[in-house]
C-alpha cells in the first residue's frame, strides 16, 4: 500500500472517529439532560374550557374587571393596539406585574364576555378571563379566644405554657421532630391576610412572633411594602408554621427557625383577587421562597392562577394549599392544580373533619381542628388549632385563639415541608414524595385515600426520610459520577483515536502506542474520581503543566497528549450536563459551561502540540 493511499485511509478513519465523537456527545447530552421541577403546563387559551369560563363568570367574579396576561415580550405599541382594538385600558395588577405583563381592565359587564373572546384571539394575549375572587371560609372568620398566658414558663422542651393545649403539634409528632430539625434559613411565603410582623402605624408585632425573621413583605391588596394583618387569619397561619418556640411565652410552631415572607393577598374582610394571588406566587418564587402556604381557595379554576402555580413549581418551590371547607367530594383551587399539595383536615381523634373537602386530588392530611361540640355549637376551644394572632379584625390587640379549617391544616404540612427542605431536599416533587411516603395512617379511624391522601403528616418520619434520601443521593451522585466516567472514558477513547488519526494524517505523529491510551484513561480517571470539582482542576492547567515538564521527552509527550485528550473528554461532557457544578465559579449566564468548553478546546490543542514530532 503506497503512502498516499495510507494517508487517505487514515484521513477517512479520523473523520469517522470525529463523527462518532459527535454522535456520542449528542447521545450523552440527551441521556443526562436535566429538567428540574418541570411539570406539564399547557396553559394556552384552550386550558379553560368555555363551560368553565361560564362557571367562572357566574361564580365569585367581578363583573366589571377582567385579567389579561400578555406575552412577556409584548411591546408598548402592541399593548396600545390591544387596548384600542378591545376598547379597554390595561393597568398592571400591581407593581410586581411588569415583568410578566399581568394586567387588569375595567369593562362594561354587558360586554365582558365579548371582550374576553376578542382578546383570546389576539396572538399577543396568553390568557384573558374574568377577575375572580378567593375568600376565607366562614369557618375561618369565627375564632374562639383563649386568655393570654403572660410569660409563665413550663419545664422541659418546649417551655411555652400553652403548648399543652396544642394537641395538633403532638398529632404530627413535633416533640420528636424538634430534636431533629428546625428548618433554619428556609424562606416560607405566607399568602394570606398579612402577618402581625411589625410595629407600623396602628399595627403591632404580636408577642409570640418576636424574634422571628421576616423577609421581603408585600401587600398585593393595597400595593405597598407593608403586609400587615388586619384580619387575624394570616398571623394565626404563620404561627402554626413558625411561632417562636421554647421562648417561655404562649405557644409553639412547627418550623421554629424558618424565615417568613409575609404576602398580603386577602383584605381584612377575607377576600382577594386572583390576579393579586397569582402575582404573589410569582413574587415569592422570584425572591427566594422555597415553600409557599396558601390557606385560601375557590371553587372554580383560573388559568392565571394555574400558570402561577406552575411557575413557582418550575422554580423549585413547594406549594402547599388548603383543600377547602365545603365538606364536599372535590378539592378547591389552587389546591387542585398540578404542582400544589392539597391538604385535608383532621380533628383530635384523627378523623377527617366534617367541613374538610376530600377527593382524588387530596395529597395528605394534617390537623385542622374542630371547635364544635358535635352539634354545631362552637364552644370547644380545646378542639381547635391554637396560635397567637391579632384580635379578629383589630390589629391593635392580640390574643391566643383557636381556629378550625383546612386553613389550619395547610400550615402544618407547609411547616413540615420546610423542615424537609432544610435537610437539603429542595425539589418540590421530591419534597411531596417524602411527605407522602412518611405519612402515617390514622389511629382507630377508617383510612381512605380520598380523605387522607397518603395519610397524616408525620414530622419526625419526614425529616428522617429526607436525611436518608440526601445520604442516598450523595451515594448515588458518587455512583453516577463514576457511571458518567465510563461514558467519558468511551468518549475519551474515541477522541483519542480522532486526534491521533488527525495527527498522523498531517505527519505530526507516527503512532499512538499504549502510553497514549494510558494517558487518556489516566486523564479521565483523575477528573472523575480524584480531582476536586472546581474551576482550577476542571481546566487545561494540569495538562499544560505536564506538557511543560515533559516536552523534552518524546515518550512523556505521547502520554501527556493522552492525558490532555482525557481531560477534554471529561470537560466536554461536564459542559453538556446542566446539573454539573463547578466550584469557585459564578452560576450565571452559562459561565461554567463556557469555561469547561473553552478549556476542553485548549486541552485538545495541547494534545496536538504534544504529538508534534
Amino acid at each position: 500500500m503506497d503512502e498516499e493511499t495510507q494517508t487517505k485511509r487514515g484521513s477517512n478513519f479520523g473523520k469517522l472517529l470525529w463523527v462518532l465523537v459527535l454522535i456520542a456527545v449528542v447521545l450523552l447530552w440527551w441521556h443526562f439532560r436535566n429538567k428540574p421541577g418541570e411539570i406539564a403546563d399547557g396553559l394556552g387559551q384552550g386550558d379553560v374550557a368555555t363551560e368553565q369560563l361560564d362557571r367562572l363568570a357566574a361564580a365569585d367574579t367581578d363583573p366589571d374587571d377582567i385579567l389579561v396576561d400578555l406575552k412577556d415580550d409584548v411591546s408598548a405599541a402592541d399593548r396600545a393596539a390591544i387596548e384600542a382594538e378591545a376598547g379597554i385600558t390595561l393597568v398592571l395588577v400591581d407593581d410586581t406585574a411588569e415583568g410578566h405583563k399581568l394586567y387588569r381592565a375595567h369593562v362594561d359587564p354587558a360586554k365582558r364576555d365579548a371582550i374576553i373572546a376578542r382578546l383570546q384571539q389576539n396572538p399577543h394575549v396568553e390568557i384573558a378571563e374574568p377577575d375572580s375572587y378567593m375568600m376565607l371560609s366562614p369557618l375561618d372568620m369565627q375564632p374562639i379566644s383563649v386568655a393570654s398566658p403572660g410569660t409563665a414558663t413550663e419545664p422541659g422542651f418546649p417551655n411555652d405554657p400553652l403548648y399543652k393545649k396544642q394537641w395538633h403539634l403532638d398529632q404530627i409528632g413535633m416533640k420528636e421532630a424538634w430534636k431533629l430539625a428546625d428548618g433554619e434559613g428556609v424562606i416560607v411565603a405566607v399568602l394570606d391576610t398579612g402577618v402581625a410582623y411589625e410595629d407600623y402605624k396602628q399595627f403591632k408585632l404580636i408577642e409570640d412572633l418576636k424574634g422571628l425573621t421576616f423577609v421581603k413583605p408585600f401587600d398585593f391588596v393595597a400595593n405597598t411594602k407593608h403586609a400587615n394583618d388586619d384580619h387575624g387569619h394570616g398571623s394565626h397561619v404563620t404561627g402554626t408554621i413558625a411561632q417562636m418556640t421554647n421562648n417561655g411565652i404562649g405557644v409553639a410552631g412547627v418550623a421554629r427557625n424558618v424565615r417568613i415572607m409575609p404576602l398580603k393577598v386577602l383584605s381584612g374582610s377575607g377576600s382577594g383577587s386572583v390576579g393579586g394571588i397569582a402575582d404573589a406566587i410569582r413574587y415569592a418564587a422570584d425572591n427566594g421562597a422555597k415553600v409557599i402556604n396558601m390557606s385560601l381557595g375557590g371553587a372554580f379554576p383560573s388559568a392565571v392562577l394555574k400558570k402561577a402555580v406552575a411557575y413557582a413549581h418550575g422554580k423549585g418551590v413547594t406549594v402547599v394549599c388548603a383543600a377547602g371547607n365545603e365538606g364536599r367530594g372535590r378539592v378547591g383551587y389552587p389546591a387542585a392544580y398540578p404542582g400544589a399539595i392539597a391538604v385535608s383536615a383532621t380533628r383530635g381523634d384523627e378523623a377527617i373533619t366534617f367541613y374538610s373537602n376530600y377527593g382524588k386530588d387530596i395529597d395528605i392530611a394534617a390537623p385542622g381542628g374542630d371547635t364544635t361540640d358535635g352539634k354545631g355549637n362552637r364552644n370547644n376551644p380545646d378542639g381547635g388549632v391554637l396560635q397567637n394572632t391579632i384580635k379578629i379584625q383589630d390589629p391593635t390587640k392580640q390574643e391566643y385563639a383557636s381556629y378550625m379549617g383546612t386553613s389550619m391544616a395547610s400550615p402544618h404540612a407547609a411547616g413540615v415541608a420546610a423542615l424537609v427542605v432544610g435537610e437539603g431536599v429542595t425539589d418540590p416533587d421530591k419534597v411531596e414524595k417524602i411527605l407522602k411516603q412518611s405519612a402515617r395512617k390514622p389511629a382507630n379511624q377508617k383510612y381512605t385515600v380520598e380523605k387522607y391522601g397518603a395519610g397524616i403528616v408525620d414530622a419526625p418520619a419526614a425529616v428522617k426520610l429526607a436525611r436518608s434520601k440526601v445520604a442516598a443521593t450523595t451515594t448515588s451522585d458518587t455512583t453516577s459520577r463514576g457511571s458518567a466516567g465510563v461514558y467519558q472514558l468511551v468518549l475519551g477513547l474515541l477522541m483519542a483515536g480522532a486526534v491521533a488519526a488527525s495527527a498522523r494524517r498531517k505527519g505530526l505523529a507516527s503512532s499512538i502506542g499504549p502510553d497514549y491510551i494510558a494517558g487518556v484513561v489516566a486523564g479521565v480517571s483523575a477528573l472523575v474520581f480524584l480531582a476536586p470539582a472546581n474551576a482550577l482542576f476542571m481546566s487545561a492547567l494540569i495538562p499544560f503543566g505536564l506538557l511543560a515538564l515533559g516536552y523534552g521527552a518524546p515518550r512523556l509527550r505521547v502520554a501527556t497528549a493522552g492525558v490532555a485528550v482525557g481531560f477534554a473528554a471529561y470537560l466536554v461532557i461536564a459542559a453538556l450536563l446542566p446539573a454539573t457544578t463547578v466550584g469557585w465559579m459564578p452560576v450565571i449566564f452559562g459561565v461554567p459551561a463556557i469555561w469547561l468548553a473553552v478549556n476542553a478546546v485548549a486541552c485538545l490543542g495541547l494534545a496536538r502540540l504534544a504529538l508534534r514530532r
